[in-house]
């Protein structure tokens, strides 16, 4: 791609808009590398579109102006909104959350949000999407209602101060202050809708974009619950607001609003990933939820029963926090195979089945009636009849499993617990791991050497806000792309802050230099 350049033969700054693409346009990304425009992105292109070049990966992306407008419309409306909840009661804010709950509770509120539900579920379904978490259940009901009550029940933390500097004659406050607009991009789990308003508690707006898949749902939502709560509590229509789209393009404007505070993405680890990119290069600060599979480490000392337990539990269900990967010291190994495929046959009762990859060195200590049996695995492509035991290279053991309803995980042979660390270290996406030992010195150099946020010592299911910390979670974030600046891993609403600074004089004649100030 050519650039206007003059006389002197020196590019032209500024000028110029892009008002059309031609097939096979290159693109510049990352300071010298190229990407080229595809046939289909140069038909679809039109003048007043944007072309959103990610700067990591030179994924070129085309945003039609109606969507770029929809959003930069919604992202203006929770702007407003924010400076709005300055002026908001914090018992407003709580009755907002009472009224938010009370209307997912009431039958025919929820009816008309079921009926929805069941229409985006069975347009998912005969599209061969995954439905697992789309299913808006009884439990989902319950827990939603239940995270908003903890919401309203919860310290309001508006303009606390967080300590004070005394100084002779004057004296600084830090101060926890809302952050601003949060944009929250995620998958089709209409429970994260109702835990993402806890932005709110602190005094924060919220700009949604839900996948195409439970759009239905989350209009059925804000129709029925949403905003009725927002209205009746006084709070700005705009404080939480749903970006009405089914095109992804909508995420990538939404994440390229230099105006968002946070961008926080959950979903799938490639798409959010991209999101990522664009909304660090947009200089906007994030949170992502796209990727986990906890590990777990037995040691020589681990007891079987603890070992078992901790395989067992950590199997109910899949979400970022299930086991994923289990290491066995290879001293351990004969005594401890046994035991962990008995604990994975029970956590397969309970579900359908299990699948299970065998890492070098495990083919070996796995009877070959149980390894060679035949389970049908049920994952987002379908059900699918394979032997229950697969061989894995050790290259490949950071693969996340998105199994459906048989639970499927990696187990592995290493030499010592320091093998195991630097596997995890190297291979994994950096989220949650457990050491099952009985030495306490061991927990302690497990938890100094493990590059993760979450560590335990026994099941990997406890990486949970809600469960760990009794309010509902906007996510869990990995340290994939490195350590999180100043804040936990657990993403919940009032972890959603800035620090202000409050100066208080009492000396009227306060002076940086006292020597030489000139007194009046």
């Amino acid at each position: 791609m050519g650039w206007p350049v003059d006389r002197a033969g020196e590019a032209i700054a500024g000028g110029g808009r892009l008002t059309g693409l031609t097939a096979g346009m290159a693109v510049l990304y990352g300071g010298d590398r190229l990407a080229y425009v595809t046939k289909a992105q140069a038909q679809a292109f039109q003048p007043g579109d944007h072309l959103l070049v990610v700067q990591e990966t030179g994924d070129l992306l085309h945003v039609p102006r109606a969507v770029r407008d929809q959003v930069s419309q919604a992202v203006g409306q929770a702007e407003a909104a924010f400076a709005g909840l300055a002026q908001v009661s914090d018992q407003a804010i709580s009755d907002f959350f009472e009224g938010f709950a009370a209307r997912l509770g009431d039958e025919a509120t929820w009816a008309v949000i079921a009926a929805a539900n069941q229409a985006d579920v069975a347009v998912a379904a005969a599209k061969g999407r995954s439905t697992t978490r789309l299913v808006a259940d009884a439990p989902m009901r319950r827990d939603m209602i239940a995270g908003l009550l903890a919401w309203r029940d919860a310290q309001a933390r508006r303009d606390q101060v967080m300590e004070t500097h005394r100084h002779q004659g004057w004296s600084l406050e830090q101060v926890r202050a809302p952050l601003g607009v949060t944009g929250f991009v995620f998958e089709g789990r209409p429970n994260v809708f109702a835990d993402a308003t806890g932005v709110l508690r602190t005094g924060n707006s919220v700009v949604f974009r839900i996948g195409s898949d439970a759009l239905g749902t989350a209009r059925a939502i804000v129709a029925q619950a949403l905003a009725p709560a927002l209205e009746a509590a006084g709070l700005p229509a705009g404080a939480a607001v749903l970006v009405d789209s089914p095109e992804r393009a909508a995420g990538w404007a939404l994440f390229s609003d230099a105006r968002l505070s946070l961008a926080v993405a959950r979903g799938s680890g490639a798409a959010v990933a991209q999101l990522g990119a664009i909304a660090r290069q947009a200089g906007t600060p994030v949170s992502l939820h796209g990727t986990g599979g906890a590990w777990l480490v037995a040691d020589t000392t681990a007891d079987p029963g603890k070992f078992a337990a901790a395989v067992y539990h950590s199997l109910d269900r899949k979400v970022c926090n299930a086991l994923n990967v289990c290491a066995i010291v290879g001293d351990r190994a004969e005594s401890l195979v046994p035991v962990f495929l008995d604990a994975l046959d029970r956590a397969g009762e309970r579900r359908s089945g299990v699948k299970l990859h065998m890492g070098p060195g495990v083919e070996a200590l796995v009877p070959a009636a149980w390894a060679q049996a035949e389970v049908t695995v049920t994952r987002a492509g379908g059900p699918h009849t394979e032997p229950r035991a697969a061989p894995i290279a050790l290259k490949d053991i950071g693969e996340e499993w998105e199994w459906e309803a048989t639970p499927e995980l990696t187990l592995i042979l290493v030499k010592d617990v320091e093998e195991a660390i630097a596997l995890f270290n190297r291979h994994s996406p950096k989220l949650a791991a457990s050491l099952i030992s009985e030495d306490a010195e061991a927990h302690e150099r497990f938890y100094a050497r493990i590059d993760a946020p979450f560590v335990g010592d026994g099941f990997t299911r406890w990486v949970d806000g809600q469960f760990a910390l009794a309010r509902p979670e906007l996510g869990l974030s990995n340290w994939e792309q490195g350590r999180l600046f100043a804040r936990s891993g657990f993403l919940v609403g009032d972890g959603v802050y800035t620090v202000r600074s409050r100066m208080r004089q009492t000396d009227p004649d306060l002076d940086r230099n006292p020597a030489t100030a000139a007194r009046p």
